[in-house]
């Protein structure tokens, strides 16, 4: 867990001036799911719906 925490640390810390948590919220949501897609953690599915839904329910957005 720690580890993974490190490349998130890495990131923001040029970034500690987040003006809201609602930006601090979506950049960290972005950053786990890129994580997530380079660890092979989401699952690989071909089709472009699956990858709308599943960026929408990383995001807490409404589909």
């Amino acid at each position: 867990m720690e580890q993974d925490h490190r490349f998130i640390k890495k990131i923001t810390k040029p970034n500690l001036g987040f003006k809201s948590f609602l930006t601090a919220d979506q950049t960290l949501k972005g950053i786990e799911a890129l994580h997530m897609i380079r660890k092979g953690q989401a699952e690989n599915n071909s089709s472009v719906l699956f990858d709308v839904e599943w960026l929408n329910k990383i995001f807490d957005l409404v589909a």
